[in-house]
């Protein structure tokens, strides 16, 4: 009878009926020396195969033979793999008799191309009664989609007896690392009766990979304890182990231990890129630069991560000369440059660039204009926004959460709380970072009421995080909705999630601003942690609004314990006196911070003038327009007097 997979029609016998030709047959020796075979391993196009194969088929005995025909569909599958039409043709009509061999083969010609009829084949394997072998798991395991056909090949090899190979032990480990099944992949790994380098090295570099750089680096400590010497693998998790938790002291002596080995590994350029990736990532910026210097051979690759790491800690201008020195450039050496540029907030370098990349012929991707919007978000001028956002337009990017986010985020600190709706509604697809930053904007302008409406409306489609409840709980305190604010802090138990010191700190603000000072205190002194300085700011900044000078003096001992050097408790308190005609008091606080050296730190406004941002602070006469903007604010104090000619 026949069975249909994914339209790949496969001959079935019963177990009963089918004969195991599995072994040699002599009397095929002289058909298998036939010149024409000889031909077919040689064909070097698919017309010229299918010719050889159907003189063969036509002028042999050899169909229906187990042998000959494992060989002509190895060569139709493996040899030539766009001959597999003809090799499942063979396998249909022309192999009544199929061994292992021949199902392996056709395994793993199906587990690259085709993999779902890989398990429909392997099926068949069992049904006729032939025994797979360790072989045949390793191919499935290459086909697997889905972590449950892991799971199925790992229960089949241990009932048929098969796990205990330890290739095939490794294999399901790296499988499951690589899906993100850590757990399962320990417990095959401590099964193992005795771990080879292989084995550790599979874990080693696995967990660097997901980013259990310190699991990996226990791992390693417990392989050396076992007599394993470590090889390139070892080292190559290790240096990513190093770079994810910064432990340079480790990397280090990693380093020793490859300029120890120095002839065996200087040519290894992947090994000496994670070397270079640890120092980048450790901020070890001239580590990182006398390791770039000493690769005998560099690839795009080195120089990128060289940029990106000069990026990352300002040296900007190194930056930019190692990027023009590139023997060639690609988008990821751009987008180094533009975000290192992006942090800075040096919008003008970041566009300079951008229109750079075009000019070169490099299309901008979704991180480059993601560093855009970022730069434009920083300079705070709406007009550099909507030029940013045109760009996106443009370059007709996609519009996908984190782009949307920033964008969001940008209309909103630039001032458009309008265009900020706008592009929220364009993103289909929004996840709980895009509704958090428009709730945050909508906080951040005081519209409490419309984020407690998108917070309802977002509850329908998705659950919200720990960010989102101090967004929305933020906005109830600025808005004055005091009643949901509360409701909504009682709610988040309802999706698992425990308030923490910054809801906390939320909800005092709520209570304080609203005049409920007593309320507030209750809640700091049940809070299950220690407040933080956040909170005794808002209470002291509540008790300077409700003129309530004892606990006033209560939140201000409690802030300047936690920082003494904080300004603004000595600042608030200093008011707080004086708005009591407490004046004594007040000039003791001043004093005590001119004995302590604290300073108030001077305050900065910005203003936005045909798109450059021209920053003012207070007594500074630095500014290259400070004449003329000192005769100007004269002027303007004249006409203001009483009784001045206003010329109406």
């Amino acid at each position: 009878m026949y069975r249909y997979g994914r339209g790949v029609r496969f001959l079935s016998y019963t177990a009963s009926k089918r004969t195991n030709n599995t072994t040699w047959d002599p009397t095929l020796s002289l058909d298998l020396n036939h010149p024409s075979l000889v031909l077919l391993e040689k064909c070097k196009t698919r017309d010229h195969f299918k010719q050889i194969l159907c003189r063969i088929m036509r002028s042999s005995k050899l169909i229906g033979k187990t042998f000959p025909m494992s060989r002509f569909i190895y060569f139709s599958a493996v040899s030539h793999p766009d001959n597999l039409d003809l090799a499942i043709t063979l396998f249909n009509h022309f192999t009544p008799n199929p061994n292992l061999f021949i199902y392996n083969t056709l395994i793993s010609a199906f587990s690259s191309l085709k993999k779902i009829e890989s398990f429909y084949l392997y099926n068949d394997l069992l049904s006729s009664g032939e025994c797979p072998d360790k072989q045949t798991l390793l191919y499935l395991l290459q086909a697997v989609n889905f972590i449950s056909q892991v799971k199925q090949i790992h229960c089949q090899a241990i009932v048929t007896g098969l796990f205990s190979f330890g290739y095939l032990q490794n294999t399901l480990i790296k499988v499951y690392l690589e899906n993100g099944l850590v757990r399962l992949a320990h417990q095959v790994f401590e099964k193992m009766p005795s771990p080879d380098i292989v084995s550790f090295n599979v874990m080693i570099v696995g967990y660097a990979k997901k980013g259990f750089g310190l699991e990996a680096m226990r791992l390693f400590h417990e392989m050396v304890g076992l007599g394993l010497e470590p090889d390139e693998f070892t080292i190559l998790g290790l240096l990513v182990s190093c770079g994810q938790l910064g432990n340079v002291k480790f990397g280090k002596a990693v380093h020793g231990w490859m300029e120890r080995r120095k002839p065996t590994i200087s040519s290894n350029l992947i090994l000496g890129n994670a070397l270079l990736d640890m120092y980048v990532k450790c901020q070890k910026f001239e580590l990182a630069l006398r390791t770039f210097g000493a690769l005998k051979e560099k690839d795009i690759v080195s120089w990128n991560m060289i940029v990106a790491g000069c990026a990352k800690v300002g040296e900007l201008e190194q930056a930019r000369l190692f990027f023009y020195q590139m023997p060639c450039r690609d988008i990821v050496s751009w987008n180094s440059l533009v975000t290192g540029y992006a942090c800075r907030g040096d919008f003008a370098s970041v566009k300079e660039l951008i229109v750079d990349m075009v000019m070169e012929n490099v299309i901008p991707d979704t991180v480059t204009m993601i560093s855009l919007v970022s730069a434009a978000t920083e300079s705070g001028a709406l007009d550099q926004g909507r030029w940013a956002h045109g760009w996106v337009i443009r370059m007709q990017i996609k519009l996908d959460a984190f782009l949307g986010s920033a964008l969001i985020d940008m209309y909103c600190k630039c001032g458009s709380i309008e265009r900020a709706l706008r592009v929220f509604k364009e993103i289909n697809k929004k996840d709980v970072t895009v509704w958090t930053t428009m709730i945050t904007g909508l906080a951040f302008h005081g519209y409490g009421s419309k984020a407690l409406e998108l917070f309802s409306e977002m509850q329908e489609g998705g659950s919200p995080d720990d960010v989102t409840f101090v967004s929305v709980l933020s906005a109830c305190s600025h808005s004055g909705l005091v009643d949901q604010g509360i409701k909504v802090f009682s709610s988040m138990t309802d999706y698992g999630i425990e308030p923490g010191v910054e809801h906390y700190g939320c909800l005092v603000d709520l209570l304080a601003r609203s005049g409920r000072l007593s309320e507030a205190k209750d809640i700091i002194d049940q809070m299950p942690m220690k407040p933080s300085r956040s909170i005794w700011g808002a209470m002291l900044n509540a008790c300077q609004a409700q003129g309530d000078v004892e606990l006033a003096e209560i939140a201000s001992r409690e802030l300047l314990n936690l920082d003494p050097e904080e300004e603004g408790g000595y600042t608030l308190l200093s008011n707080i006196y004086a708005a009591s005609g407490r004046w004594s008091y007040s000039k003791k606080i001043r004093e005590t911070m001119e004995s302590r050296g604290v300073k108030k730190t001077a305050g900065c406004s910005s203003v936005v003038v045909d798109g450059v941002v021209h920053n003012f602070i207070s007594a500074d006469k630095c500014h290259p327009g400070w004449v003329d903007i000192s005769s100007i604010l004269n002027r303007l104090k004249n006409e203001m007097k009483p009784g001045a000619d206003l010329g109406l």
